[in-house]
């Protein structure tokens, strides 16, 4: 029987005792949880672990809960995030779901709503990402089944490695549009750092050997910033 995910989550909670029971009580309910005291941890964090919902303090030391959740936002415009707030003026609560916050919740706070919450937004997300895995993608010539792993042209099938179809995946999401390094890094190696980002390009070198039968096809190096699938049409080919 396959074993039931262990979801992570980030909380960014500067209040000592709240966050050490905030902690305990959602790991005593199989949550795997990443405690920080202050923005700025909150943020290496995020930078350097895979999370799947991240629950932030407004009210914090070094970066506050608002400035984290635009910088989070900047890596992942998807990521489920909720602010935990003693600051409950109308203009607050509005500037946090401007943010792009799924939930804005004053404390104090009932912790079996809280957890409800959290495992409605993490079952939608789960059905959101279910209906995202099954596109496919017309790229020139090839068709591309990310479901399967499957690139295909003509009678030729490359099946392709996980880290290479979650690559070209959102290579594809983005075509002829700029997919960010940092963005990439984040989401497929869990952290940007100078080694995943060699490795990234040994993947990008692969793909680029893939896409090779159709000369319409060009995975261009922004330099600095990231990657473009670049898909001409006959008229610029010719």
């Amino acid at each position: 029987m396959e074993e039931a995910k262990k979801y992570k989550i980030l909380l960014c909670e500067d209040d000592t005792n709240l966050g050490m029971v905030l902690k305990n009580y959602l790991e005593l309910t199989d949550y795997d949880v990443t405690l920080e005291r202050d923005g700025r941890l909150g943020l290496a964090a995020f930078q350097r672990e895979k999370f799947d919902i991240c629950l932030l303090d407004v009210m914090m030391p070094n970066m506050d809960g608002f400035t984290l959740a635009e910088a989070i936002r900047d890596v992942d415009p998807d990521m489920p995030l909720f602010f935990l707030s003693a600051k409950t003026m109308k203009e607050d609560i509005i500037q946090g779901y401007k943010l792009g916050a799924d939930d804005y919740i004053t404390k104090p706070f009932d912790s079996e709503v809280l957890l409800l919450k959290i495992k409605a937004i993490l079952k939608r997300s789960e059905e959101e990402n279910k209906i995202n895995d099954n596109i496919e993608f017309d790229l020139g010539n090839y068709h591309f089944n990310p479901r399967l792993r499957e690139l295909k042209i003509g009678a030729t099938v490359h099946v392709l490695s996980p880290k290479e179809n979650e690559l070209l995946k959102m290579l594809a999401e983005h075509k002829n549009d700029l997919l960010q390094r940092d963005k990439a890094l984040k989401k497929i190696w869990g952290s940007d750092t100078y080694f995943n980002g060699r490795s990234m390009d040994v993947y990008i070198a692969k793909l680029r050997k893939y896409l090779k039968e159709d000369p319409r096809i060009e995975i261009v190096n922004i330099h600095g910033n990231g990657f473009q699938l670049l898909i001409r049409n006959n008229e610029e080919n010719s």
